[in-house]
């Protein structure tokens, strides 16, 4: 009896584990699931990190994000701005995002004439009072036009400086999307103005030295300012794009201002230095690029 009870229950454990092993294959081919077993059902597609569509934006950098002689001489002209303008000959980012109506109701202009990186920090607090869904920055050009190379704005501070902007905002607003311009070619803008008599004649009221000054001059001294403070660009424009890539919710322009082949056509005819109307709309043409691409420029 002892040994027909002990192989009843040895018959009945095998029973059991085929049991539960068939079971698990059911459960590993789906079954019964409505996937007709191939498997288990896909998880849900998780939700972008970049909206390509956000619903309100502040601009934040200096005075070509004002607009500054676009219209008129030494004056801010905010309705021509690539980031926030309403002149239909632009197309501001804030138009084609949100809208003619859209853009007069829930985006704002931070940006000052003159500012520097070391500024922005302020901007940014300024900014996120509004709450946006969207930031953009343009800042730069003058850390480096200066009076002279030497007096240029370390890359080291420039760093510091973007970091802490980056810091204020975050602290304020963790999912707000940033966009980030590069800082646009200095040199080129010397190369494309420097045959208008009127333009250097500008340029000598103190526009940019550091790389506009002797504009004639082709001699080793400026030729080598000229090349330190074009280095000097490319070092920020890299600053740039390290911290922007460190926040997943940022996105650098991947050198496209700075690339732009631009011509006088872009440029003020009041000064041959801070874009024109047509400057401002290529401008905005770039961060709408930027901005509602599928993936982020590399």
């Amino acid at each position: 009896m002892r040994n027909r009870s002990h192989r009843s229950r040895a018959v009945l454990a095998v029973a059991a584990a085929a049991a539960l092993l068939g079971v698990a294959a059911c459960d590993a081919s789906g079954g019964d699931s409505p996937s007709g077993g191939t498997g288990a059902r896909p998880s849900p597609r998780p939700t972008p990190v970049w909206d390509r569509s956000p619903d309100s934006m502040a601009a934040v950098g200096d005075s070509i994000t004002r607009g500054f002689d676009a219209c008129s001489v030494l004056s801010d002209c905010p309705e021509v701005s690539w980031a926030t303008g309403s002149d239909p000959r632009v197309d501001s980012l804030a138009v084609r995002l949100l809208g003619t109506t859209g853009a007069a109701e829930r985006s704002w202009n931070y940006a000052v004439t003159g500012a520097r990186m070391a500024d922005l920090p302020g901007q940014m607090a300024e900014a996120a009072t509004r709450r946006p869904e969207l930031v953009t920055v343009m800042a730069g050009a003058n850390d480096a036009c200066r009076s002279s190379a030497s007096a240029m704005t370390s890359a080291a501070d420039f760093r510091a400086e973007f970091q802490d902007a980056m810091k204020t905002l975050r602290g304020a607003l963790p999912k707000t999307q940033v966009y980030v311009s590069s800082v646009p070619d200095l040199k080129r803008l010397w190369s494309q103005g420097r045959g208008n008599p009127l333009g250097k004649q500008v340029w000598k009221l103190g526009i940019c030295p550091s790389m506009l000054g002797d504009a004639d001059s082709l001699n080793s001294a400026a030729t080598l300012r000229r090349g330190q403070v074009q280095d000097r660009v490319k070092e920020y424009n890299q600053v740039l794009r390290e911290v922007c890539a460190k926040d997943r919710r940022c996105r650098f322009d991947g050198n496209a201002v700075f690339d732009y082949r631009f011509g006088t056509d872009q440029l003020s005819h009041w000064d041959w230095f801070h874009p024109s109307r047509d400057g401002q709309a290529r401008l905005a043409e770039i961060a709408y690029r930027t901005v509602t691409a599928r993936e982020p420029v590399t």
